[in-house]
């Protein structure tokens, strides 16, 4: 059982996070316009946190840092000088508005975006400019897709595959589809069947499942309860809360759903406008009045 930063057992704090099932609570005693959310987080960005905050919410054993990294698609820039930390084994939620560079936040971690300046270390090494399929096989760095990215007509155990497609040795990628099969018996009993006959939640716990045939240290996770039904969206995070718990993963997430992505996450990143306005610990922003106000219903 580990601990976090504050001295407290994590599996603790993870019980404390039960709190909320399927979409989550909230209220409509507190109704903003799009318009009026916006204005009143660009106020929030003259509150920027210092790095320092960052490191120490991350703690000692920091496993992946990103420094005033300036990143975009073609010549747009959507991220503005943006700091973040990880420790090893947390997890890390993004929320904000849409259009607030969340996304864009994974997309340039894992190589998807053009990186301007800045540079982001796994385990201090520059991996900044490393192509995705390098992300993957080399710095153990995993991207979970928010869109529908199985393979319909392929069996469940083809999909996973096709998980290992950097491995040199076909027969290695299989030897660990069998280690996932064991992990998980819902896919296990589906393994002959096309992936189109699967569950919305199934087919999330297959895109999780390829992802780990390469063993990562890290998953980056987007919007992982888009578009599935609260049965599902429960499961999806008891899976994941097992991966990062149980195994040790270190997990970055955007999440729709802010009220449970933060109380899944050790640490909570408001984003607005490509810049980051707030950071605190996944409690602590849940507590947060300009948070509830802007993002949590109330």
């Amino acid at each position: 059982m580990s601990a976090n930063t504050d001295g407290t057992e994590r599996n603790g704090k993870k019980g404390k996070h039960r709190r909320v099932s399927g979409y989550g609570e909230g209220t409509t005693e507190v109704v903003l316009s799009v318009d009026a959310v916006a204005e009143e987080a660009a106020r929030l960005a003259s509150e920027a946190p210092a790095r320092e905050h960052l490191k120490a919410l991350a703690g000692e054993d920091v496993i992946l840092d990103i420094e005033d990294l300036h990143a975009g698609y073609g010549r747009m820039e959507i991220l503005h000088g943006l700091d973040l930390y990880v420790g090893r084994g947390q997890s890390l939620c993004l929320i904000g508005p849409n259009g607030a560079g969340k996304s864009t936040v994974l997309h340039s971690i894992f190589g998807f975006t053009n990186i301007f300046s800045g540079r982001i270390r796994l385990r201090e090494k520059d991996i900044t400019h490393l192509k995705p399929n390098e992300k993957l096989a080399e710095a153990g760095i995993a991207y979970i897709l928010q869109d529908n990215s199985v393979f319909p007509d392929m069996t469940v155990e083809e999909n996973l595959w096709m998980g290992g497609w950097l491995l040199h040795d076909a027969a290695e990628a299989k030897r660990r589809a069998e280690e996932v099969f064991e992990k998980y018996d819902r896919l296990a009993a589906r393994r002959k069947k096309p992936a189109s006959v699967l569950s919305g939640g199934e087919r999330r716990l297959l895109e999780i499942a390829r992802a780990l045939i390469m063993r990562p240290d890290i998953l980056l996770v987007d919007e992982p309860s888009i578009g599935l039904e609260p049965r599902f969206i429960d499961m999806v995070f008891d899976i994941l809360d097992d991966l990062q718990q149980v195994e040790g993963k270190t997990i970055i997430m955007v999440e729709q759903n802010a009220r449970k992505g933060l109380e899944f996450a050790d640490i909570g990143y408001v984003l607005v406008s490509g810049q980051l306005v707030k950071a605190a610990s996944g409690d602590e922003l849940l507590e947060d009045p300009d948070v509830g106000r802007l993002f949590l219903g109330g």
